[in-house]
Formats: C-alpha cells, sequence, structure tokens
C-alpha cells in the first residue's frame, strides 16, 4: 500500500510538471504612467521655483500622462515600442515624452543593442553592447498581467533606484526600455525619482515579427555619446536637468 501511494504522488508530480507552461515567444503590452505633477513638485521644492508658476502649470497639464507600449520577443531578441501617439496627452516636463519613432531591439544572444531615441533636436541610432545592471532579488511576490512575479532592484545613473517585478514563466530575460539580465521576462517597472511606472496589461501568443531597423538620417553613435550629449546641454539646468539624463538613460 506503501508503494502504491509513493506512485500516485510521483504520477501527480510528473502531470503537475507537464501542465507548467513556460513561454518563449510572443507580445506584451506594457503601460506607462508618468505622474508629472509629482515629478514637478520635486523639482519645484528642490530648486526653489515660483510655486505660483507651479501652481498654473499643474492646472494646465494633468496630473498623469499614459503611454502604450508593445515588445515582440523570441528566445534571442526583443522590440519595445510605443504605439500610436495619444494625441490628448499633454506633457508638462520637456523631455519626457516619448516618440512613435522611438524603438529599442535587444539582442540576447551577442547581448547587442538597436535603439532610435530622439532627443530634443538629435535623432540617435544606437548600435552597443546592452547595459548590465546588478540586480538584488527579493522575495516579495506581485500579480502582474496574471503572472506571478517577483521583485528585484538595481540603480542606475549611480543613485537612481529600479525596481522591477520578472516571471520565470517567460523564459526570455528581457523587458521594457533598456532592461535585461534577471531570469526572467520584467513585466513591471517603478523608478520613484522620475515619477514613472510601466507595467504590462497583457500576453499574446503570437509569432512575433522583429524588423532589422536602419539608421536612416539618426545619428549613429554608442550609448554613452547621448549622455554626454545631454549633460553638455543641460549643464545649467539643475534638478530639472537630472531628471533628463536620468530620463535619457532608460
Amino acid at each position: 500500500m506503501k508503494y502504491i501511494f509513493l506512485i500516485i504522488l510521483g504520477c501527480a508530480a510528473i502531470a503537475s510538471n507537464a501542465q507548467t507552461t513556460f513561454i518563449t515567444s510572443g507580445r506584451i503590452s506594457y503601460e506607462r504612467k508618468f505622474a508629472q505633477h509629482t515629478l514637478m513638485e520635486s523639482i519645484q521644492s528642490e530648486e526653489g521655483m515660483d510655486g505660483a508658476w507651479a501652481e498654473e502649470l499643474k492646472k494646465i497639464f494633468p496630473k498623469i500622462v499614459t503611454d502604450n507600449f508593445v515588445m515582440d520577443f523570441n528566445e534571442n531578441q526583443t522590440h519595445y515600442r510605443m504605439l500610436k501617439e495619444n494625441p490628448d496627452n499633454k506633457y508638462m516636463v520637456f523631455g519626457f515624452k516619448p516618440e512613435e519613432s522611438d524603438l529599442i531591439i535587444q539582442n540576447l544572444g551577442d547581448e547587442t543593442t538597436l535603439m532610435k531615441k530622439a532627443l530634443f533636436e538629435n535623432e540617435y541610432f544606437v548600435k552597443d553592447s546592452m547595459p548590465k545592471y546588478e540586480w538584488k532579488i527579493t522575495n516579495e511576490l506581485r500579480d502582474i498581467a496574471g503572472f506571478e512575479c517577483k521583485k528585484a532592484i538595481t540603480k542606475i545613473c549611480d543613485s537612481v533606484v529600479v525596481v522591477a517585478f520578472y516571471t520565470d514563466q517567460i523564459m526570455v530575460k528581457g523587458g521594457p526600455e533598456s532592461f535585461n539580465g534577471l531570469p526572467g521576462m520584467i513585466l513591471g517597472l517603478a523608478i520613484p525619482r522620475l515619477s514613472e511606472t510601466i507595467y504590462a496589461t497583457k500576453l499574446e501568443l503570437v509569432t512575433p515579427v522583429i524588423p532589422a531597423p536602419v539608421s536612416g538620417k539618426s545619428k549613429v553613435v554608442k550609448r554613452y555619446q547621448i549622455m554626454v550629449d545631454m549633460k553638455k546641454g543641460l549643464d545649467n539646468w539643475g534638478k530639472f536637468g537630472k531628471v533628463l539624463v536620468w530620463s535619457a538613460s532608460l
């Protein structure tokens, strides 16, 4: 009887494992929310800006602006881009508005990045190695788009904390923007100092088509050149300049 019981348990375990689905390709929809009133208040407090001027801006611009992005992915690549621009969005903080032409393709096999990014008067086409992040994985769990996700933390620009939530049910080590390197797909991001969050809303099991982008008229550079140009152009902009540099580094 003991042996029969053990056999039943073993069969149940095998059946349970067989039902576990590990996903290696598809399309993820993400919603990016930018709490621009919160960021403006932070800048206002640190820079001692005119409170009356800031209050007038808040009457004109919405507290939060939302944009929708998608990521097509397979075992070797991720392709992250914005969907059609939302004409109702009114961005208070110049430089935070994404462009339809922006895209990020991460080649996970050879660990390289292709990125098109419009910033102020410049359009950049980046060909570089994938950025590396030092992640600290915690035991905190959260459900995102029907997936159990584990929390991880890293920093960018030396001091800007980024909180990520990833699932190992999607076995591709990518994520929105340029984030990568966790044991599964990143479905949630929060960057408190930028008042920004990016969370997945759904997964579609479609066959992804990842194009080979061309530079066109964009300036072909390494990733660090964007930071050099941003810091040079925003050197006298105080906290406002800092947050723009942080945002450009995502």
